[in-house]
């Protein structure tokens, strides 16, 4: 057996059994991953994949445990290269960051201004999705970091560290009824359409669940995965903008004015992922710090030892 089998059953999984895709994924032909497959299931003595015809269709029950061990193999080649790597080049090297659009935006930039100072050599990429997207990045070891305030910390093989907390803040015109009110309550707010977050993104979950224990329909007339998006129609005057409170920029938001919203929807955590298992390059534990400074090399280096998806500080 040789990795390049274990390989070809990793990719076969990935691409939902579609050996043609998983040839594509790997750049080779799809009878060589045929056929590799089948000898490694000749030497293991088991069918790893069940099949109808030529095709196969999901893992046998040993076939899952085979994958199990395949993954821990292949994650364990993968951080032999990455010691290697380290080593060779401590100041550079490829950083992949899978994160949303309001992270990158708004929580990046300064912190990446910093980061590109210490480590000029190092060249930084910025994946943006939604927190499924940007999971799977990092579990199929296509970004080294991952960071967003949903779905990450409910993610299988991922350690979600505690980045910080934030509040949600109503976004409104200048000349908006709102700012003449003492205090919002979500029965005043839900009198105006309303306009936030997709599901997937910053909070919105929190959103959703406090209107819902008070029995509010709100009027959610516009969802938006970017919170440039969201301002730009606030601005129109199309309805009431509920958005992350680091959204907020006086200098750039002339025409706008914010009222925090916290007592009604709570504080949000943005997490810092990094794949459980994986060998992080030094240059990543600096702007782990530099992005949260609690998260010293120590404290993430304790966290991964742990059994534990999610750590807190």
């Amino acid at each position: 057996m040789n990795l390049h089998q274990f390989r070809f059953v990793r990719e076969a999984v990935r691409q939902n059994f579609n050996l043609t895709s998983a040839a594509k994924a790997l750049f080779t032909s799809q009878p060589g991953v045929s056929k590799a497959i089948i000898e490694l299931e000749d030497e293991l003595g088991v069918e790893i994949f069940r099949r109808h015809g030529k095709r196969i269709r999901s893992l046998t029950e040993p076939g899952k445990r085979i994958l199990a061990s395949i993954e821990r193999i292949l994650d364990e080649v993968e951080t032999l290269r990455r010691v290697g790597k380290d080593f060779a080049n401590q100041d550079q090297g490829n950083f992949v960051i899978a994160t949303t659009h309001t992270q990158a935006r708004y929580a990046l930039p300064k912190v990446l201004t910093e980061f590109t100072k210490r480590f000029p050599k190092v060249r930084v990429s910025i994946q943006q999705g939604n927190p499924g997207q940007i999971a799977e990045l990092l579990i199929h070891d296509r970004a080294d970091i991952a960071i967003a305030t949903e779905g990450i910390a409910n993610t299988p093989g991922v350690l979600a560290l505690p980045g910080y907390q934030w509040q949600h803040v109503v976004m409104i015109p200048l000349s908006h009824p709102l700012l003449n009110q003492a205090a919002i309550s979500l029965e005043e707010l839900a009198k105006y359409p309303l306009i936030t977050y997709d599901k997937a993104f910053a909070g919105r979950s929190k959103i959703d669940a406090a209107f819902a224990q008070r029995n509010l329909s709100p009027d959610i007339i516009l969802e938006a995965i970017d919170a440039d998006v969201i301002k730009t129609y606030v601005e129109t005057g199309m309805g009431v903008g509920i958005v992350a409170g680091l959204a907020y920029d006086a200098d750039r938001d002339r025409n706008l004015r914010v009222i925090p919203v916290g007592h009604l929807f709570g504080n949000n955590v943005t997490h810092l992922g990094v794949k459980q298992g994986a060998y992080l390059r030094s240059f990543v534990y600096t702007f782990i710090e530099l992005f949260s400074p609690t998260l010293t090399k120590k404290i993430v280096e304790q966290a991964m030892s742990n059994n534990s998806d999610t750590y807190e500080i």
